[in-house]
């Protein structure tokens, strides 16, 4: 299956200079939570008017080159009826589609996660595909704690992503391969790079051996942070340098690009530990270092959209704003003092 135009293709327009991908697949559940936070009821119309806000926003996509849609997003459309995957389309956005069907308990390993959705996915990929889809996304979790994770739950895990990213591939999607070490815990930066670096050996041993070509994929890891329970705080810096390091014995040089998740990190710590990593950028950097951020692009937005109209549009510049800080991040050019010129 190598060389593939259409992946090539799909590959090219994802990992652009300056540029990365918005996370707007909450599931459901997660959503709910989020919108009930800003005191908003979840249903079909008010999730659609949320994410119809968002994708509408004039000028993102001089700073987004993908954004990951739920599967109900790919059939909705915004207010005067035109699809919300053509509304990305034209701004030069490629849509993609989370595909994993959520988290459920990992037998023999206790307070451990695998991620279902392989059965079928073969059927759904070619509706996605229909819809507009051109990369997918699959999310598996590790827990740091006493024991944990297990082998058994790295091993369990790597394989499903690893089949995950193969069937994705053979269907003609670009896969975007998440392994997320949860912030949950209070151990420290140093667990934190023990535990990814294990994690991301096994993800590339997998994906090597299910035959999954590492340069029409993209990695969507943590962060090497402290948990958010530890007592002291890691400076931008050393995020950057525990990070690097563990992705240099970690990730193939074959892989295109790193777009980091945000993983309960703020809005503005987001930003400063990715800016600090693309600032460390030298030739011992294969990849691109890019984001693939939810709540850490979304989060003022929705608070000051709220669910009333008449407040898309400070919402919108408010999103607009964030995504103008975040693609700064990408290139090394952030300050803080840029977070008060909105």
């Amino acid at each position: 299956m190598f060389p593939d135009t259409q992946l090539e293709a799909t590959v090219r327009d994802l990992v652009q200079p300056g540029r990365g991908i918005l996370a707007a697949d909450e599931s459901i559940p997660t959503i709910t939570r989020r919108l009930a936070k800003v005191g908003v009821e979840s249903t079909e119309e008010t999730r659609r008017a949320y994410r119809s806000m968002l994708l509408t926003t004039a000028g993102i996509g001089e700073y987004l080159s993908g954004v990951i849609l739920f599967e109900e997003t790919l059939d909705q459309c915004t207010d005067d009826g035109t699809p919300l995957v053509e509304v990305l389309t034209r701004q030069g956005i490629v849509p993609g589609i989370k595909v994993d069907k959520g988290t459920v308990p990992l037998p023999g390993a206790p307070g451990e996660k695998i991620t279902q959705g392989l059965d079928g996915l073969a059927e759904r990929l070619e509706t996605y595909r229909a819809k507009g889809a051109r990369f997918t996304k699959w999310r598996d979790v590790y827990v740091i704690g006493t024991g944990t994770p297990s082998r058994l739950a790295i091993e369990a895990n790597a394989e499903v992503l690893a089949r995950y990213a193969a069937a994705a591939q053979a269907a003609g999607f670009v896969p975007i391969v998440e392994p997320e070490v949860l912030l949950d815990g209070d151990h420290d930066i140093a667990r934190c790079a023990e535990v990814t670096e294990t994690v991301l050996h096994e993800v590339y041993h997998a994906l090597h051996r299910h035959g999954v070509v590492l340069e029409y994929t993209l990695l969507k890891p943590n962060m090497v942070l402290p948990g958010k329970d530890h007592p002291a705080r890691a400076t931008p810096e050393e995020v950057a340098d525990h990070t690097l390091r563990v992705l240099r014995r970690t990730v193939p040089a074959a892989v295109p690009s790193i777009n980091f998740l945000s993983g309960g990190q703020t809005p503005e710590e987001a930003t400063a530990n990715l800016d600090a990593m693309n600032r460390r950028r030298d030739a011992t950097v294969p990849w691109e270092l890019s984001f693939s951020y939810a709540r850490a692009l979304q989060h003022p937005a929705m608070e000051i959209w709220a669910g009333r109209a008449d407040k898309a549009a400070e919402a919108q510049a408010a999103f607009l704003h964030r995504c103008q800080l975040t693609a700064a991040a990408r290139r090394g050019q952030y300050t803080p003092a840029m977070e008060r010129a909105a």
